[in-house]
Formats: structure tokens, sequence, C-alpha cells
């Protein structure tokens, strides 16, 4: 029989989870009971700054899919010894504004181009790919401390 959780996540190939993530707070929500879960069974050792770099990349990934992606389609969590894998999954074949310049170089009075840099910073194999069906999935690892 398969894993009980409070929420029912169907279970994916890698024993990732996968859901659709609607708001970026369903996101945050997954991903700390996902690395809570999978660094005890795994018996790894996942430092609190960890969990809060996931948590923060989650955040980005899933607002940029929202605000400039038209929705999230898919997202998925998991962890192992490399760290923990986040992947947003969007509507749009638009790829990520790469050249937005970094926090310390942002101009303080502009909103929104923050998300990127953050994610660049606090992670690393960061990938876009396009989906066969059209849309884009963004993929991030946020290594173990």
């Amino acid at each position: 029989m398969g894993e009980q959780h409070a929420t029912s996540i169907p279970a994916v190939p890698r024993q990732s989870r996968r859901t659709i993530a609607y708001r970026p707070a369903d996101a945050r929500r997954t991903v700390r009971r996902v690395v809570t879960e999978r660094c005890r069974d795994r018996a790894l050792d996942c430092a609190d700054e960890t969990l809060e770099d996931a948590l923060l990349v989650a955040s980005e990934l899933t607002t940029n899919a929202i605000l400039h992606g038209g929705g999230i389609t898919c997202f998925e969590v998991d962890v192992d010894t490399r760290g923990v894998r986040l992947s947003v999954s969007d509507r749009s074949d638009e790829l990520p504004d790469t050249t937005a310049q970094s926090n310390a170089e942002a101009d303080r009075s502009r909103t929104g181009g923050r998300g990127w840099p953050i994610v660049s910073l606090l992670a690393r194999d960061v990938r876009v790919a396009g989906l066969p069906l059209g849309g884009k999935c963004v993929t991030a690892v946020v290594p173990l401390r």
C-alpha cells in the first residue's frame, strides 16, 4: 500500500511529489512537508537554511509562473543527496528574463524583476525546458548544506 499523507498527492517516477500548486503558499506547504519527510526517510542532513532557501525558490518560481507564465500547470519537489529539486511548469513558451539585475544592482523603486536573481543565487543547476505540448518547465536544485 502507498504512503498516506494529509493531502492527496499522487506518486510519480523518482519518488517525487507532483501537484498543481495554485498559489505560492500551497507550494511552500508542499515543499516544507516533502523536505521534512524525505530528509527523515532518507537520513539526509537537511539544514534549516536549505529548507528556507527551498521555500524562497518555490515562492519565486510559482509567482513567476502565475504572473508571467499563464498559470502553474505542474509543481514537483523531491530531495536527494544533491539537494531539493523544484520543478514548476506553466503555459507560456516565453523564456524567463535571465538578464535581470541582481538584488544589489536592482533599482529599488522598480517593482518586480528580482525573482530570477534570487533563484540564481540560491539554486544551482537551474534549467528551463520547453514542453512537448507547449509551455515550459523551470527546474532548480537547492543544495543541501
